[in-house]
C-alpha cells in the first residue's frame, strides 16, 4: 500500500489571517505551507509520516506540493527515507491544478499500481483515531470485494452540514451518496467526510475518466478531492469507517486550536494515530 499526502495548496485564508493579526504572535508562520506548520512539537505532516511508518501501513509516502514550497518540503523530507516529494509546477493559487489533478499526477509520475491512502495535508484527527484499525477494516472489505474503497466519517452538528460533504449510508455502511454542503433539512445524515480515503488499485484508472469528463469545468469542480469521491460512489463500492472528529487547519483560529491540543492534551505522542 502507498500513501499520497496532498500538500499543493497555498493556504491563502491562513496567510491572510497571519498578515492581519495585530498581536504579531504568529509572524514566524508567514510564508510556511500549512502541512509544514509546527503542531505541538513537530510539523503537522510529520505526525502523519510517523504514524504511517509506525504502523507499517505503507512502504512509500508521496507528497505532492507546488513550486513555491517545493524546496521547503524537500528539506523537511530529508529526515524520512521513504518519503518522495513531487512538484506540481504551479506558483500561485490562481494557477493551481486542484487536488484531484494532483492525485492523478502523483499516480502517473510514480507509476502507482497499488492501493493508496490519500490524506489532506492540512488535516489531523483526534487521539482515538487508529491507522491500524483503518487498515484492518479495508483488508476485511477486500476479502469479499476487490473494488471496495474506504472513507472516514464523523458526526457533525446540525448547523455544520453546510460546511462539509455529508455521506448517506445504508445498513451495511456502504455509501449511497455524498451531498455537498447541504442544508440540515436536506438530509437526515450528519456524517461529515474528511479528506482521508483508501482507494483500491482498481479505482485509480478512474481518475483519468473523472478529469476527462471535467476538463471544461471550472477549477472548483476538480479542486476538492471530495468531488472525485462523490463521482466514484455510483461506480464502485465505497464504505465508511467512523471516527470521533478531526482538526482542519483552514484559518488562524483553527490552527491555534489544533496546536493547543497537541501541546496540552495529547497523551501519547509516540502512539498517536497508530
Amino acid at each position: 500500500m502507498k500513501a499520497v499526502i496532498l500538500a499543493a495548496g497555498y493556504g491563502t485564508r491562513l496567510q491572510r489571517d497571519i498578515d492581519k493579526d495585530a498581536s504579531g504572535r504568529f509572524r514566524n508562520l508567514s510564508g510556511i505551507a500549512k502541512p509544514l506548520l509546527p503542531v505541538g512539537y513537530s510539523a503537522l505532516i510529520s505526525h502523519w509520516v510517523q504514524a504511517l511508518n509506525g504502523t507499517g501501513s505503507v512502504n512509500t509516502i508521496y507528497v505532492i506540493t507546488n513550486a513555491l514550497y517545493h524546496k521547503a518540503f524537500e528539506k523537511w523530507a530529508m529526515d524520512f527515507p521513504n518519503v518522495k516529494v513531487l512538484n506540481d509546477g504551479t506558483r500561485s493559487n490562481e494557477d493551481r491544478l486542484g487536488a484531484v489533478a494532483c492525485l492523478q499526477l502523483t499516480v502517473k509520475h510514480f507509476k502507482i499500481e497499488d492501493h493508496v491512502i490519500v490524506i489532506g495535508g492540512d488535516t489531523l484527527f483526534k487521539e482515538d483515531f487508529s491507522l491500524s484499525e483503518v487498515k484492518k477494516r479495508f483488508s476485511d472489505l477486500h476479502t469479499t470485494c476487490e473494488d471496495c474503497n474506504l472513507v472516514l466519517s464523523y458526526q457533525c452538528r446540525d448547523e455544520d452540514t453546510r460546511k462539509y460533504g455529508i455521506l448517506e449510508v445504508d445498513e451495511d455502511f456502504r455509501v449511497l451518496c455524498m451531498k455537498e454542503k447541504p442544508l440540515p433539512t436536506e438530509t437526515k445524515s450528519r456524517r461529515a467526510c474528511p479528506c482521508f480515503y483508501v482507494f483500491s488499485r482498481r479505482s485509480l484508472p478512474l481518475l483519468d475518466a473523472f478529469l476527462d469528463e471535467k476538463k471544461e469545468a471550472p477549477i472548483e469542480a476538480k479542486d476538492a478531492p471530495g468531488n472525485f469521491l462523490s463521482w466514484l460512489i455510483s461506480r464502485m463500492p465505497v464504505y465508511v469507517h467512523h471516527i470521533s472528529g478531526r482538526f482542519d487547519v483552514g484559518n488562524l483560529s483553527s490552527y491555534v486550536e489544533c496546536d493547543r491540543y497537541f501541546r496540552e492534551n495529547l497523551q501519547d505522542v509516540k502512539s498517536y494515530m497508530t
